[in-house]
């Protein structure tokens, strides 16, 4: 085995895909923050509210108020940088550490691939992506190299591998197999959509959709790495995320995938990109081509970087399934749902209406709209971790209008995946005495019902 490993790490493969590979990236990047800024999302999202939900253990992440603006703008110079590969090394840790920020300033706003951006850009601090074609390679010609380790454009492929099939692996459950839920409710919204529209009401097509998008998670980098397979299954990569951008408002995700994708392609493919671009900024590739090789040996740091490295992709293997430790059903606790690649699995939607007593007898109910966004208050309503840091903030600012003691109840109902409108959270429990943590939500009322499977 390890004479395998070896002979594995040894090996040379051309820079050209990871070199391609940075500068969609960078690009895509930079296209995501100038649409969040046009869009007038970062004053929505993280200036105008008056409270902001924290993940745990970071605690200390806020929003920088105005200076908000000032971060993206960094993080989009990063993502520039990065695409030119100029000062790479300064430039991907900036990303990474710009764009992480700004996925815990509030984690109403998570989605899967915001998790995936940090992590991908995490990865790519440890690769030699500008070796080739870029500013760092052209004005210092030590630094250039044709041909990089094998592992550092894989590690890309791995991720990606992850990320789809542990997406597959979720949805292997009787809601979306059996039940075609959530689709059953997305889809035939969709009604008004020229062409496609009227299939989407029709229950065979739901259903195709539902195991068609289980078996292409679980397939398709399967497919990607296979050479007689990779032309037909990009063009599935191509027509499946159009349609999911389509029908759904995930945003650059779709495209940024496409792309990413791409990274399976030879290295000719990757060259001809690079020849075409070159042609665009008149810019000549051939003076990359040195012959050069970077090996593992004589990449600077190399078993620093492979040793954090496999760690990485373990505790990205192992992570996901951490939901095991928890009682109850997943997708009703959601203990142990984030950071899984759980992707667009459920339909939740929910209403919490917060009660207060108070020491002297004093008790009455809280308006939401006071204290959260509307947006805000939608994830709240069906998220127990949400619901404790709000009780804990109510509990704060009503003692600090001289209230004494105060506790913090709730009635909450909610609705999963088309089920009826069930009791969310125990009501006698006062949420302002609970402690936010990895332990198991006793206070979590049973779901009384059952999803089978992963």
């Amino acid at each position: 085995m390890w004479p395998r490993i070896q002979t594995y790490l040894a090996e040379t493969t051309q820079a050209a895909p990871l070199a391609a590979f940075r500068v969609f990236f960078g690009v895509m990047m930079l296209a995501s923050v100038i649409r969040f800024w046009s869009y007038g999302w970062i004053k929505k999202l993280y200036i105008d509210p008056a409270f902001f939900f924290s993940y745990y253990g970071f605690e200390f992440v806020k929003p920088l108020g105005v200076f908000t603006y000032g971060l993206f703008a960094i993080c989009g110079l990063a993502a520039l940088m990065v695409a030119l590969g100029y000062r790479y090394r300064l430039a991907i840790i900036t990303f990474f550490l710009s764009f992480t920020y700004i996925e815990l300033m509030d984690k109403t706003t998570y989605l899967n691939h915001y998790y995936f951006i940090s992590v991908l850009s995490f990865v790519m601090i440890f690769l030699p992506a500008n070796a080739y074609f870029s500013l760092d390679a052209r004005r210092n010609p030590s630094l250039a190299f044709q041909y990089i380790p094998r592992w550092s454009i894989d590690a890309v492929k791995l991720l990606l591998g992850i990320v789809y099939f542990y997406a597959g692996l979720a949805k292997l459950n009787s809601d979306w197999l059996i039940e075609a839920m959530p689709l059953s409710i997305w889809l035939p919204s969709k009604y008004s959509l020229p062409i496609i529209g009227d299939l989407l009401q029709v229950k065979s097509v739901i259903y195709l959709f539902s195991w068609g998008g289980a078996f292409f998670d679980l397939s398709i980098a399967f497919l990607l790495l296979i050479p007689r397979t990779r032309v037909v299954a990009y063009i599935l990569v191509v027509v499946f995320h159009l349609l999911t951008g389509v029908l759904f408002p995930i945003g650059m995700f779709p495209y940024i995938m496409i792309v990413s994708a791409t990274i399976f392609f030879s290295a000719q493919f990757h060259l001809g990109i690079l020849g075409y671009m070159s042609k665009i900024f008149r810019f000549v590739p051939s003076v990359f081509d040195n012959g050069k090789s970077l090996t593992t040996t004589t990449l600077q740091w190399s078993h620093q970087r492979l040793a954090i490295l496999a760690l990485f992709f373990f505790f990205q293997i192992v992570f996901p399934f951490r939901y095991l430790a928890y009682p109850g059903e997943l997708f009703w606790t959601e203990q142990g749902y984030r950071f899984s690649w759980r992707v667009m699995l459920m339909e939740k939607a929910g209403h919490a209406t917060f009660k207060v007593a108070s020491e002297d007898g004093k008790q009455f109910y809280v308006d939401n709209s006071q204290f959260l966004t509307a947006f805000q208050e939608k994830q709240m309503a069906t998220q127990p971790d949400f619901m404790v840091q709000y009780a804990t903030h109510l509990k704060k600012h009503f003692e600090n209008t001289g209230l004494n003691n105060v506790a913090i109840y709730v009635e909450s109902y909610v609705a999963l995946n088309g089920r009826k409108s069930r009791p969310y959270i125990d009501p006698a429990v006062n949420l302002a005495a609970v402690n936010d943590s990895f332990k198991p939500k006793t206070w979590i009322l049973p779901f009384d019902d059952k999803i089978k499977g992963l």
